[in-house]
């Protein structure tokens, strides 16, 4: 099983579940007779006001878990190392605004997770399942800063996750087409991302949430360890974990509990 982004951008990335972490935000002093902003407050804060982060992002993740369509559902287990047998895409992003205290961060996903020997679960006959399933998370949030130390910044965060996720069964030995089927759902999540500086560069930050609504349950967490070449650009790299349990009731159900492990790599480019 793979995951992959365009080469151009994939080294452009996972930072914005983290590095976009670094960018702290700042008390901006006013003048209190015109009510604006003087020039030595801007020198003392430099990251006040409005900022606008932009990241594309690689993931390289695993899927672990069952897969169902048209009732008919399948143990998938693709690690980590499968990543290098298969060739799947993905193309991964994120945007995050900020100003001053108030957060708005964007992150979306879309990719490709296979496992040519899935092993099917409520059908006889079958020696293994080809599953292939398409994947779109689009999660916006808004948050606020609770704490902006000079070593520490802490983030609470609320928002929703939308996920469309399509799956396509093969039943090996090959039985007609297969069995597809997609679902549309829409979770609410909340949570937080801390981010601690180790030097004057570097930093380490842990981002997670979690919730749900449609699905059952809906979480992930992240470690990510940062590294400021530049005002305008941060390189990361770190561990993603990403869980979803979708199980409607019916029939016929679409059934998507999977859980994705895998690391990340990426850059943060500051917009503004």
């Amino acid at each position: 099983m793979v995951i992959s982004a365009n080469p151009c951008t994939a080294f452009c990335s996972a930072l914005i579940l983290g590095a976009l972490l670094f960018l702290p935000p700042a008390n901006a002093q006013i003048n209190s007779a015109t009510n604006v902003e003087s020039p030595q407050a801007k020198e003392a804060n430099p990251d006040g006001g409005l900022h606008v982060a932009m990241a594309p992002y690689l993931w390289f993740a695993g899927v672990h878990g069952t897969a169902g369509a048209l009732g008919h559902d399948t143990a998938v287990n693709a690690s980590f190392g499968d990543v290098f047998k298969y060739f799947n895409i993905g193309a991964m992003g994120a945007v995050d605004v900020r100003y001053n205290r108030v957060i708005m961060p964007l992150d979306f996903m879309w990719m490709k997770l296979s496992d040519d020997k899935a092993l099917a679960l409520n059908d006889v006959g079958f020696q293994s399942v080809k599953a292939k399933m398409t994947e779109t998370m689009l999660a916006p949030k808004i948050g606020y800063r609770v704490a902006d130390g000079k070593r520490t910044k802490v983030d609470a965060l609320f928002g929703i996750r939308y996920w469309h996720v399509s799956t396509d069964l093969a039943p090996q030995p090959q039985v007609g087409n297969g069995f597809s089927q997609s679902a549309n759902w829409v979770d609410a999540v909340a949570g937080g991302r801390i981010q601690v500086a180790l030097s004057a560069k570097a930093f380490i930050a842990m981002v997670g949430d979690a919730g749900g609504g449609s699905a059952r349950s809906d979480y992930q967490a992240a470690g990510i360890l940062g590294y400021k070449i530049s005002r305008k650009c941060v390189l990361l790299g770190g561990y993603r974990y990403l869980s979803v349990n979708y199980r409607p009731n019916g029939k016929a159900q679409f059934v998507y509990d999977v859980n994705m492990p895998g690391l990340m790599f990426g850059v943060t480019i500051n917009v503004k």
